[in-house]
């Protein structure tokens, strides 16, 4: 027999007319939507929407199943309705990208008291805002703004790029060489250091570089972590420099185990956004994880 659930979103998909409208209104994702659909599709051995722009358009052949199928399911979703407890509902599930630092840093400490069911995705800044103009995320933290007519973004906070080292690094010898002014003499001294990178995002470094000195480093990292907060913790063994963004070491840097060893000539600073589509049925849950962001990195 075929799955049930092909039905349901099937008939989903008739009265929203997107993909995008049944994953919110089934409370799953946009790609399982895709895949109850193509599912269908291929049982019944006919194509049942015309895929147009954003809208899906249902064809001749869906418009018969959908008036075939839509009296049992009703009958079925009423016999759920009287049958379910009447203190029970339904726990919307939230899915949420950012990095991965970012989430350790912030959210993290929260995820057990959310009142929601919570997915975090990690990924590249490009991906997750294609993800959510596609329905796939509901809220994105980011550093950089999409174009998408759909999607709205809410500026909440600020990082600082700063260049920062283990306890035992010699800040004197270093403000001497600052104090000369000479940015080939301050990038030499800065290479002679053991550095710390991670294996897939130099960014950071290469923007700080550029800023201050015109050009990309032309050295590699001595050390290749798997990110951001893994560094931190090297970085208090006493030793190296590393380029990271200030909330990752905030009180690592108060409680003096990393020193702030330059701010750059040119301070290079980010705008943090929320991103979330411009409608969308979780507006309480979104805001209470902006809540809990807010409440942290004020």
């Amino acid at each position: 027999m075929v799955n049930l659930e092909w039905y349901r979103t099937f008939k989903e998909i008739y009265k929203t007319g997107t993909l995008t409208g049944a994953a919110e209104s089934l409370f799953i994702s946009q790609p399982g939507v895709s895949l109850h659909l193509s599912s269908l599709e291929a049982y019944v051995g006919y194509k049942l929407f015309d895929r147009t722009g954003r809208k899906m358009i249902p064809t001749e052949r869906g418009k018969v199943l959908y008036n075939a199928v839509f009296e049992p399911l009703q009958k079925l979703e009423n016999v759920e309705k009287n049958f379910q407890k009447s203190t029970e509902k339904h726990t919307p599930t939230i899915s949420v990208g950012m990095c991965f630092e970012t989430f350790q840093t912030t959210l993290e400490q929260y995820v057990s008291t959310l009142p929601f069911n919570l997915i975090i995705n990690f990924g590249e800044y490009p991906e997750m805002i294609d993800q959510l103009d596609k329905g796939i995320l509901d809220l994105i933290i980011t550093p950089k703004k999409g174009s998408s007519m759909n999607i709205e973004h809410e500026a909440f906070s600020s990082e600082q790029i700063i260049l920062v080292g283990g306890k035992d690094v010699d800040t004197e010898s270093f403000k001497k060489v600052l104090k000369t002014k000479d940015p080939e003499q301050i990038e030499e001294w800065l290479k002679k250091e053991k550095w710390y990178g991670t294996t897939g995002d130099m960014e950071h470094l290469f923007q700080f570089w550029i800023l201050n000195f015109g050009h990309k480093p032309n050295f590699r990292p001595n050390y290749i972590v798997p990110n951001l907060n893994s560094i931190i913790r090297c970085l208090k063994g006493g030793t190296g420099l590393a380029v990271v963004p200030d909330f990752l070491c905030k009180n690592e840097i108060e409680g003096n185990d990393v020193k702030l060893i330059w701010e750059g000539d040119k301070k290079l600073e980010n705008t943090l956004y929320f991103g979330c589509r411009k409608k969308t049925n979780y507006e309480s849950e979104i805001d209470h994880i902006k809540k809990l962001f807010r409440q942290v990195m004020s």
